[in-house]
């Protein structure tokens, strides 16, 4: 008789090895996270948060050519990316953020290309990148609640980084749990692989939510 209880993991067998999904590591009830899928989130998100990234260090730029100018991405008194650009926190290791953005996000778009072209990838590898996305979204966390509760500002390109880290950093997740680089029970891997989407969602949520009641009817009232 089939134990279907039973979960294939296998470090030979993680999603880097095969972006087709063919190696992919066997999960019991839970469709997988194929690696083709991965790859393809690598390269869509890192190109989007290099996108953004690349927009707002460009704005800097022209802001310190031209002290007096108003950004293309200042609407209005909320939704103002000047604001973040001139506060302490938006130079945290003494340069810009975004300068951040446009160094790390090309590593996650050549990572996804790697993939592509059926390249395998180490757990070094993987884990590395993983750790570079925490502290990212560590980063990101930091500045929301800048945004939120400080400059009580949002600014829209920063908000696409935003945005895009999260999925970043919940999908290594997923594929780390799924590959077994990340090692956890068995009830907790079903549960990331298969409720992924799910769990995704609710992030959203929550940072929706953490907007709302920080903001309130102030920010409701300028749009």
């Amino acid at each position: 008789m089939t134990d279907t209880g039973a979960t294939t993991t296998s470090s030979d067998s993680s999603l880097d090895s095969s972006p087709d999904g063919e190696n992919d590591v066997a999960v019991t009830g839970p469709t997988p996270l194929g690696g083709r899928a991965m790859a393809l989130l690598l390269v869509v998100l890192g190109a989007v948060g290099f996108a953004a990234s690349f927009a707002l260090a460009w704005e800097k730029y022209l802001k310190l050519l031209d002290p007096d100018r108003t950004a293309s991405c200042s609407i209005n008194l909320f939704v103002d990316c000047g604001a973040a650009m001139s506060s302490w926190q938006g130079a945290l290791l003494g340069f810009p953020n975004p300068y951040l953005g446009v160094a790390a996000f090309p590593v996650v778009i050549t990572t996804g290309v790697v993939l592509l072209v059926g390249a395998r990838l180490p757990r070094w590898y993987w884990m590395s990148l993983l750790v570079g996305t925490v502290l990212g979204q560590a980063l990101v966390f930091f500045l929301m609640y800048t945004s939120f509760h400080v400059i009580v500002a949002l600014c829209p390109y920063c908000m696409v980084v935003w945005t895009i880290m999260w999925p970043l950093l919940w999908y290594q997740l997923v594929r780390g749990v799924q590959s077994g680089d990340l090692p956890v029970g068995a009830g907790l891997r079903n549960v990331m692989v298969g409720n992924r989407h799910i769990i995704l969602i609710i992030g959203y949520v929550a940072a929706v939510a953490w907007l709302m009641l920080s903001v309130g009817g102030d920010l409701v009232a300028s749009f």
